[in-house]
């Protein structure tokens, strides 16, 4: 299993799926659920900057996560997503428990962003593999 191209296709796969799963959230905060609503919820939240807030988390999860998927800036984008999301974890998360189904108010408990933040220290230790943007700039 410690084989280059082992290590490669799992961190692609999970480049992937973490990258989709960071576009999912920009686009909703940014086009399904509007900023608007969505500068309502962090301010309900008492996230500082609501609408800024809003706007930052949004694009930087929509194009974050675009950019992990390719693995371009990898390392890079994987820490700022994971500051991204102790933001949240302190935030929205901290005081709705532990489990995201805790059947508390919106946003879950702290599991989600955990899971989230563990992943994306993987990527900045381990990088984005040779199957990326940055594997292939890194080869030129």
């Amino acid at each position: 299993m410690d084989k280059p191209v082992v290590r490669d296709a799992a961190l692609l796969i999970f480049r992937g799926v973490l990258g989709l799963v960071f576009v999912a959230h920009g686009w909703d905060k940014l086009f399904r659920t509007g900023i608007t609503e969505t500068t309502g919820q962090f301010s309900a939240w008492q996230v500082p900057q609501p609408k800024l807030s809003a706007y930052v988390a949004g694009i930087a999860e929509l194009l974050g996560g675009a950019l992990l998927t390719v693995g371009l800036l990898t390392t890079i984008v994987a820490g700022a997503l994971a500051l991204l999301m102790v933001a949240a974890a302190y935030f929205v998360h901290l005081d709705q428990g532990f489990f995201s189904d805790s059947g508390l108010v919106s946003g879950g408990g702290l599991e989600y962003p955990i899971v989230l933040i563990a992943g994306l220290l993987m990527i900045v230790v381990f990088g984005s593999g040779r199957a990326s943007v940055d594997g292939v700039l890194a080869r030129a």
